[in-house]
């Protein structure tokens, strides 16, 4: 049986990597996150997650029907661990933008 290691980082944390890299390299501020308001950003998070889901089996690389921008910014890893990170960074954007545009929203109870 194969342990996880201590020195490589969690999926949480790679996720948050990704976000950062996302803001301070990509320039995906919450200012232009806030322009997505057509669940855009929870939609290129889920065609990542489709591509990753399939890639065992299918390695079609194009965007499926649910990328929600212009083919030219699809950006697929042949690694599908990379696409679920990827897909993690853009559902948290979408969970910070939802959050902005309702401020006084309580927070979700994580039990739920």
């Amino acid at each position: 049986m194969t342990t996880h290691s201590d020195s490589l980082p969690t999926g949480s944390e790679l996720i948050a990597a990704e976000r950062t890299r996302q803001l301070q390299q990509l320039g995906y501020t919450p200012t232009h996150d806030d322009d997505h308001r057509l669940s855009e950003l929870s939609r290129a998070a889920l065609a990542y997650t489709l591509l990753a889901s399939k890639q065992a089996h299918n390695p079609d690389a194009s965007p499926p029907s649910q990328w929600p921008w212009h083919t030219k910014s699809w950006k697929p890893s042949p690694d599908p661990v990379r696409n679920l990170i990827k897909a993690g960074a853009l559902i948290a954007a979408e969970i910070d933008r939802l959050r902005r545009t309702t401020p006084h929203a309580p927070t979700p109870d994580p039990q739920s």
